[in-house]
């Protein structure tokens, strides 16, 4: 009800806004209010502890009566067009950008953070740059000099080179403007292979719920996404094509548009790069054009005799995470010193996380890069040997010298079997996405696919690679070492 004597609610309401919270627009377009007393965390302007929650309450504590939900609506959308008028802001989720460097968001009530620049790290009890949380937002550990991975590497079974992996997939996942490659733990049951991917996201953005299941649809996935910046999906056994190119759009940042609620003519765009981290059993059963952008580590079984109690594992790796997030602390800083001076002669699709393993590897002497390519290669080829139609392509061209060249009508005509397998394209338009999808896989294992147009067609010649690397054999186990580092 509005007071005749005085402002009404909805006034007495954008005042307190403006007089407590600074009232900003995020480079998503989305508004915020930051506390002008408190941490550089952005609120949201609903939902959980957002500024209409606190607005409300803060209404009644100095009036000893309610604010109307009227009076509430109308003050958000005066402070929403406020907020639209300023200059947009960057807004982290856990790691953002910064000049000279990056800021890790350690997620506690005190709004402290993490400084890291070429060379060094160091905590800050202020943030430079904005940061937003979610109810997935947990507090990080106080990373503990001096920094020691030998805590972590106990944890986990796998070989030096897929611990090597691991490591630089972390160190990646605290980068945040490049595309993250998806970490695929993969193993036959009882290698701990949820364990160690809970573990890999508590060192860099702890979660109340560090694993999730694979969502059915895009705006399931937009809703799982968006809450936080590490996604770990566990046991999935197979990638739907919608699902697939999601999550190529989550690595390389690519925006999902999608028509805008309560609205008929406009639109949302989902733009966000995310790290995600997946657990399977068979790599090959994943997508083929998600190969190219996955780093596959295989976990070791793990023997009855080494078997140990959950709790006394939890137990060890809360002990050793201060040391390992310092560890991969001091890695990072020395990965951003050693970067400038990477050069390499070839670039796969994944170019920028290359880059970084062959910083890696100048810090600490590891061979990370040539085991990232080499199981990349692995995995291509565990694509091809799952896929009867990949199959089918391979074993069709590699018997001929000049390869094979056709329209998709007359290239399913020629290697469909009298009874196709289950998955395998039924029409023309259904093998022409499949063989798009396969095609980088293809491409690995020695097969050239091309693409032009003649006299109105599609014509794809498929040909042989001579210089192809040989199909490498299964995943090769290799004792546990010690590795040199931190």
């Amino acid at each position: 009800m509005t007071d005749e004597k005085g402002p009404s609610q909805a006034s007495r309401l954008v005042a307190l806004a403006e007089e407590s919270y600074r009232l900003v627009q995020g480079m998503d377009g989305r508004a915020y209010a930051v506390d002008r007393r408190g941490p550089a965390v952005a609120l949201p302007l609903r939902g959980r502890d957002g500024l209409r929650q606190r607005l409300a309450r803060t209404y009644y504590t100095e009036t000893n009566s309610a604010a109307s939900s009227s009076a509430l609506s109308d003050a958000m959308t005066v402070i929403e067009g406020m907020a639209a008028e300023s200059p947009a802001e960057t807004v982290g989720l856990r790691v953002a950008a910064h000049p000279g460097g990056m800021i890790l968001d350690l997620g506690d009530a005190t709004g402290r953070v993490v400084r890291i620049e070429p060379g060094r790290w160091w905590i800050e009890a202020h943030s430079p740059v904005l940061f937003r949380r979610t109810a997935l937002t947990q507090p990080l550990p106080v990373p503990q000099r001096p920094g020691s991975l030998d805590g972590f590497r106990q944890l986990l079974n796998v070989d030096d080179d897929g611990f090597a992996l691991i490591v630089a997939w972390l160190l990646a996942a605290l980068i945040p403007n490049i595309p993250h490659p998806i970490l695929a733990l993969l193993g036959e049951q009882g290698t701990a292979k949820s364990t160690a991917a809970a573990f890999c996201v508590g060192l860099i953005d702890p979660s109340p719920a560090p694993l999730r299941s694979a969502p059915k649809d895009v705006k399931a996935w937009a809703v799982t996404a968006t809450a936080s910046w590490t996604v770990a999906l566990d046991n999935v056994s197979t990638i739907a094509p919608w699902f697939s190119d999601t999550l190529c759009k989550a690595v390389t940042g690519d925006g999902i548009v999608d028509r805008a609620l309560f609205t008929d003519d406009d639109v949302t765009v989902l733009a966000f790069r995310r790290v995600i981290a997946l657990t399977s059993i068979d790599a090959g059963s994943l997508a083929g054009d998600l190969a190219e952008r996955m780093v596959p580590v295989e976990l070791q079984r793990i023997t009855p005799d080494r078997r140990r109690p959950d709790a006394d594992v939890a137990a060890d790796y809360r002990q050793a995470q201060p040391a390992t997030l310092a560890a991969l602390l001091d890695l990072l800083a020395g990965v951003l010193a050693a970067l400038p001076t990477v050069e390499l002669a070839e670039l796969p699709r994944m170019a920028d996380f290359a880059r970084m393993l062959a910083a890696l590897d100048t810090v600490t002497g590891w061979n990370s890069l040539a085991a990232y390519q080499q199981r990349t290669n692995e995995s291509n080829h565990a694509v091809v040997e799952s896929d009867p139609f990949a199959t089918a392509i391979t074993a069709m061209v590699k018997g001929t010298v000049a390869g094979w060249a056709g329209t998709i009508a007359e290239l399913l005509a020629t290697i469909t079997p009298e009874h196709p397998p289950r998955g395998w394209p039924r029409t023309n338009r259904a093998a022409g996405g499949h063989l798009r999808r396969i095609s980088p896989a293809l491409r690995a294992c020695g097969i050239n696919v091309e693409a032009t147009k003649s006299n109105g067609e599609r014509i794809f010649r498929l040909t042989p690679d001579q210089e192809a690397p040989p199909v490498q054999g299964a995943w090769i186990e290799q004792p546990l070492q010690t590795l040199p580092g931190p």
